[in-house]
């Protein structure tokens, strides 16, 4: 638990960073890469913190 709460703070900051903790360089890391560079900086947050709370 508590290494989640350090995820979660890693993905407020830098979302591939929360992913990439939880899941390594899979396809839910890209995913989070491309929308945190291509603006949707929120949207990154969102899918990094579902991404770290559903494993």
């Amino acid at each position: 638990m508590d290494m989640d709460v350090v995820r979660i703070i890693a993905a407020i900051f830098l979302p591939p960073l929360g992913v990439f903790l939880q899941v390594g360089f899979g396809k839910d890391f890209w995913i989070n890469l491309l929308l945190t560079i291509f603006g949707f900086y929120i949207l990154g947050i969102v899918h990094a913190v579902w991404i770290i709370a559903k494993k």
